[in-house]
């Protein structure tokens, strides 16, 4: 049995080089057809902080056209627009010159901070991104492909110390296509780069007309290398050029992202996950077994009892039937924060089951994000009828407070947040800030669709009868007897969230990898088994120290099953802190609060996620084994 979904996720992935993306047809070219390259933001590793192309002074159009883009396009920053490089299919250009300008002081500050900050310029054709072949001896797949080609590069001349700021100002393109014999068109299945930095010279004074003598077919001269650097100098002229070659591949388009997605170290990711679930199905299973056998024999033994002195002579999470389920402190809170969990967990669940299925793909930009809204808002329901449902079998009658306070709470602490970190990035005059027209549009699918619809589950919840509870609750609540230290409260909640932290931080090294060193995320399939590693691991632990505190006669399980496993979400802060230092170069304060502050917010996502998890397990096993006693 433990074959079957190993199986089934192999299948999915051998899918995935014949899968066609709904809603991105190919386009056919013929030789001679136009191509249209479109420039996107300007992205750092170092700051994280994109901006627009045409924020530096590179050559122009004659019209900047922005691009239409998706809501996901722009939270992530996606500036795209029209470029001034003329593509003809399979018409090769050499030494083509783009424009020339000439470096003021504040033109020089501008490239030789970006250069310092290790800007990247990015560009699409046919959808597909700009990257930078790199051979690497070291690995069985000798070409890496980086997103991307560098604005320019610090160095020295030989036998000068100082640092000298050079510009790659030729840019040498790559469009790769693959030939339908049959009908004689081409598609696009690669687009290539390499920069150079040349310090271009020609004769007489410039006009539209002049020939570069260091860049001339006629006379055979190409640039090949960068021997002869363009330094970026106050009052000095910089000529832009470029060469395109076509090349035909065997690649067919419905490939032809599987060598953008190859990662560097693909053969560590397989083995650590699979070391992962191994060791976690193995734990949990363990875990159940020794469960199920302590449960059972507890559970007979109680009921086999003749007397009531028998039964009061028993010790254990017996005695409590009582008091266990008495409403906890701060009830109408744990309410609101069950409804957020388990709104999430829709959102997740939907989410992973459209990425497993292809429609989330990176050549749909901005879609994940898109989609992860659109679901967010359209799971309101379910976390309205959650949290008032919860409230009523408290005895609560203010069902629209709770309601309300669903629909608000989460919402709008995220949005706190996420307005501050974005007032520091419009401060920083980043492409990154959000638009008043799309901050507009976020607040409208909070207050226009998930408010109402959190209201309408509110109501639907609340009216549907409440769950009695298994055992009769005593007017006198039980004194809870002095607990071992290890029982203590803080301590086995933070020893709670090991596990489930330990089931995801593998792959959450790889997804914190393609956020903040601008590569692409593609392995869903993975990410769907160890999420569902992650509701068992989750469910498996809290169960566990439920058990353990109710054995210890403590019956104030409602809130600590909730933060046993939404513990995991302070390691998961503590491990994004941990990549901070040792994985990013970030030495800006700003780059550093968005950061942490997006880590914050995605954080207190994973807490109200796993605490919803532990909590509903809990709460299952709790009606569970009590509903199994025979009491009177």
């Amino acid at each position: 049995m433990a074959m079957i979904p190993a199986l089934l996720f192999l299948s999915l992935i051998h899918g995935v080089h014949c899968f066609y993306l709904p809603g991105v047809a190919p386009e056919d070219f013929q030789k001679g057809d136009s191509l249209k390259v479109k420039v996107n933001k300007l992205t750092s590793i170092k700051t994280q902080l994109p901006y627009s192309y045409y924020s530096l002074p590179f050559c122009t159009p004659e019209k900047i056209v922005d691009s239409a883009e998706n809501l996901g396009e722009v939270l992530r920053g996606d500036r795209i627009e029209n470029s001034p490089y003329a593509f003809t299919m399979q018409e090769p250009q050499l030494c083509t010159v783009l424009c020339r300008i000439m470096i003021d002081a504040k033109t020089a500050k501008q490239f030789k901070e970006k250069i310092d900050d290790e800007y990247r310029v990015n560009m699409i054709l046919d959808n597909l991104p700009l990257v930078v072949p790199i051979k690497r001896l070291d690995q069985a797949s000798n070409t890496v492909y980086q997103l991307g080609y560098h604005i320019g590069l610090k160095g020295q001349y030989a036998g000068n110390k100082e640092e000298k700021y050079f510009i790659h100002n030729h840019l040498a393109f790559t469009v790769k296509y693959h030939r339908d014999l049959q009908t004689g068109s081409s598609r696009i299945v690669g687009f290539e780069v390499k920069p150079y930095s040349i310090k271009h010279e020609y004769e007489g004074k410039w006009s539209e007309k002049t020939r570069l003598t260091t860049c001339d077919p006629h006379m055979k001269r190409i640039v090949v290398n960068s021997n002869t650097p363009l330094e970026v100098e106050v009052n000095k002229e910089i000529i832009f050029s470029y060469d395109v070659e076509y090349q035909e591949s065997d690649v067919k388009w419905a490939s032809r992202w599987d060598s953008y997605l190859l990662m560097s170290d693909d053969q560590i990711h397989w083995f650590s996950i699979v070391n992962s679930l191994m060791i976690v199905l193995f734990l949990t299973g363990m875990v159940a077994m020794i469960m199920l056998r302590t449960l059972y024999r507890d559970i007979s033994k109680y009921n086999e009892l003749e007397t009531q002195e028998e039964a009061l002579e028993e010790t254990g999470w017996k005695l409590v039937h009582g008091d266990v389920f008495r409403p906890p402190s701060n009830s109408d809170l744990l309410c609101v924060y069950v409804g957020t969990g388990v709104q999430f967990l829709g959102m997740v669940l939907v989410t992973m089951i459209f990425a497993v299925l292809g429609f989330l793909s990176p050549s749909n930009r901005g879609g994940l994000m898109t989609a992860m809204l659109l679901l967010w808002v359209s799971m309101g329901i379910f976390a309205g009828y959650a949290s008032t449902n919860l409230y009523k079998m408290f005895k609560g009658a203010e069902w629209k407070k709770i309601a309300a306070k669903t629909a608000f709470m989460f919402p709008a602490i995220v949005f706190v947040i996420f307005f501050v970190l974005n007032a520091l990035i419009w401060g920083q005059k980043s492409s990154g800030a959000v638009p008043f027209g799309t901050m507009f549009a976020l607040v409208f699918l909070w207050f226009g669709i998930s408010v109402p619809l959190v209201i309408v589950g509110g109501y639907v919840g609340f009216k549907k009868p409440a769950m009695e509870d298994p055992v009769k609750t005593n007017k006198i609540p039980r004194q809870i007897p002095e607990q071992a230290w290890y029982m203590n409260p803080i301590f086995s909640i933070l020893i709670g969230g090991i596990l489930p932290f330990g089931a995801v931080f593998i792959e959450l090294f790889f997804i914190l990898t393609s956020i903040w060193l601008n590569q692409f995320y593609y392995m869903f399939g993975f990410l769907f088994l160890v999420f569902i590693i992650l509701l068992i691991t989750c469910a498996e632990i809290t169960i566990v120290l439920c058990y353990f505190q109710l054995c210890s006669e403590d019956y104030k399980w409602w809130w600590r099953s909730y933060l046993t496993s939404g513990s995991s979400a302070f390691y998961l802060f503590l491990y994004a802190a941990f990549y901070f230092f040792t994985k990013l170069e970030i030495t800006k304060i700003v780059s550093g609060l968005l950061y942490f502050g997006y880590m914050l917010i995605a954080s207190y996502a994973f807490f109200v996620l796993t605490g919803t998890i532990g909590f509903y397990a809990c709460f299952c096993f709790t009606r569970l084994i009590y509903s199994s006693l025979k009491i009177d």
